[in-house]
C-alpha cells in the first residue's frame, strides 16, 4: 500500500515558507487566501486563484506563470486538484494543504480536471507532506467537513455496483471482483461508521478517522491497479451526470452523498441504514443544501444512462441501463423528503 506522508497538527500552514522552495507558487482558494495570506508574509511567492478545471484554461495559465521551484496547494478540491495538476505538468515538488474534509482530493495521485465539460483524472503526483492542520479544518462550516464522509459512503453502493457487474456478466475483464479490496475497503468504511458522533463534531479524532479514511481511499485507485471498483460506483455517475447538466461546482463529498441515497434506493440497499449513518452525522444532502432543485436531480438521474455513454470511460453500474421511472423518481424524492 502506497500512502501519502501526512502530518496532524496545528500551525502548520506558517512552515511551509521555511521547507518549500520559493518561488513558491500557491494555488489557493480565493476566498480563503485572505485569511491566511499572513503566514506567508515577506515570503518569495507566486499567487494562483483558480476559477476553471478545464484543461484549455490550465495550459493556458501554466504557459504564462513566472518561474517558480514549488507548489503548495492550499484550499478544498479544486485548488488540491489544479496544485496537483501544474505540479505534475511542471515537474516541481508539491505540498497539499487541505483546509476541510470534503474530498479524498489530497491523497490521490491523479488530478480531476474537465476537457469540455466532461470529467478527466490525469497526470500523477505524490506530494512531499500533506498537512492536516486541526485549527484550519475547524474553522470550515461544519457541514462542509460532514461532506467528506460521502467519498467513503459511496463504498457501500459501489461493493453493491461491483457484485452486480459481475452477476450480470458485464464487469470488465481487467477488474474480476476482488473480494481482498473490498474486504479492506469495508474496514475503511466502518471505521467512518463507528465514528459519527466524532465526525459530527468535527473533533481532532473525527479529524483524524476521516482523514485517515480519506487517505486510503485517495491512493486505492492507484494501489488496486487502477480499479475503481472497490471505492465507486453509480453515486459518481450521477454526480457526474448532474455536473454535466448543470454546469454548476458542487462541494464534491455532499454531492456524491445525494447519489450514495439515491442509488441504495435504486439497488434496494438497505436505504434507511446510510441515511440514518448521514442523519447521525449530520451531513447535508438536500438539493436545496447544494443550490439546486428536485427538477435538477430528477434530470441529473435521467441523464446517468446517457453520460456514461458519452464519457466512454466510466464502468457499468446499476446506473448505466436501468430505466428511470417517475414511478422511482416520486418515490425517492417522498423518502428523502419526508
Amino acid at each position: 500500500m502506497q500512502l501519502f506522508d501526512v502530518a496532524f497538527g496545528r500551525n502548520l500552514l506558517q512552515e511551509i515558507p521555511k521547507i518549500a522552495n520559493a518561488p513558491i507558487l500557491v494555488v489557493a482558494a480565493k476566498d480563503l487566501w485572505p485569511t491566511y495570506a499572513h503566514n506567508f508574509d515577506g515570503g518569495d511567492y507566486i499567487l494562483y486563484t483558480p476559477d476553471s478545471l478545464e484543461v484549455v484554461d490550465l495550459e493556458a495559465k501554466i504557459s504564462s506563470l513566472p518561474s517558480f521551484n514549488s507548489v503548495v496547494g492550499f484550499g478544498g478540491g479544486v485548488a488540491i486538484d489544479i496544485a496537483k495538476y501544474v505540479a505534475w505538468r511542471t515537474d516541481k515538488p508539491l505540498f497539499q494543504v487541505p483546509t476541510s474534509m470534503s474530498v479524498n482530493a489530497p491523497f490521490a495521485q491523479r488530478a480531476a480536471i474537465r476537457e469540455n465539460g466532461i470529467l478527466k483524472y490525469v497526470g500523477f503526483k505524490v506530494p512531499e507532506m500533506v498537512y492536516v492542520d486541526y485549527d484550519i479544518i475547524q474553522s470550515a462550516p461544519k457541514f462542509i467537513n460532514r461532506s467528506g464522509v460521502g467519498d467513503i459512503l459511496c463504498y457501500y453502493t459501489g461493493h453493491w455496483d461491483y457484485r452486480y457487474a459481475v452477476e450480470k456478466g458485464r464487469v470488465e475483464s481487467k477488474w474480476p471482483l476482488e473480494e481482498n479490496w473490498v474486504s479492506a475497503a469495508r474496514e475503511v468504511l466502518d471505521s467512518v461508521l463507528n465514528a459519527t458522533s466524532e465526525i459530527h463534531e468535527v473533533s481532532d479524532e473525527g479529524i483524524r478517522t476521516l482523514m485517515s479514511a480519506l487517505r486510503w481511499g485517495g491512493a486505492a485507485f492507484n494501489n488496486t491497479g487502477w480499479n475503481p471498483r472497490p471505492i465507486e460506483g453509480s453515486e459518481h455517475t450521477f454526480f457526474y451526470s448532474l455536473e454535466h447538466l448543470t454546469h454548476k461546482p458542487y462541494l464534491h463529498g455532499q454531492v456524491v452523498a445525494l447519489g450514495v441515497l439515491l442509488m441504495s434506493y435504486l439497488q434496494g440497499n438497505d436505504p434507511q441504514f446510510i441515511k440514518d449513518k448521514m442523519d447521525a452525522i449530520g451531513v447535508a444532502y438536500q438539493p436545496e443544501d447544494m443550490g439546486i432543485t428536485w427538477t435538477d436531480v430528477r434530470a441529473g438521474l435521467k441523464h446517468m444512462g446517457d453520460y456514461w455513454k458519452e464519457s466512454g470511460n466510466l464502468w457499468y453500474t446499476i446506473a448505466t441501463d436501468t430505466e428511470i421511472t417517475d414511478e422511482y423518481l416520486d418515490d425517492v424524492q417522498h423518502w428523502l423528503t419526508s
